[in-house]
């Protein structure tokens, strides 16, 4: 029932011409440059000092706390919204089952 197809090659209808004969090149190689310096940076290297470390370290902590803070509390509003949902379908069951006596 679900058996693949496997395709046929087709046979060629034309004249069949074999491949054109490539000649190979020779490769002469050019007067070699010297390579040009190295550019030099147009911006000085930072330099980290211990303050500046802890500065950063200090940043970086500040900002894991704020991204974790603000996902826990998407998270508690989500089950909390899933709390309620549940409780309203549970009161709307129980006073369709009521109103059926």
């Amino acid at each position: 029932m679900l058996r693949p197809k496997i395709p046929t090659m087709p046979t060629p209808t034309g004249r069949v011409t074999p491949p054109a004969a490539v000649q190979p090149t020779v490769i002469v190689p050019a007067a070699q440059n010297p390579p040009p310096p190295a550019p030099t940076p147009s911006r000085p290297t930072i330099q980290l000092t211990p303050g500046t470390a802890l500065a950063l370290v200090g940043g970086g902590t500040a900002v894991v706390l704020v991204v974790g803070a603000v996902l826990v509390s998407m998270l508690l509003a989500v089950a909390i919204t899933g709390a309620s949902v549940a409780v309203c379908a549970l009161v709307v069951r129980s006073l369709s089952s009521q109103h059926r006596r």
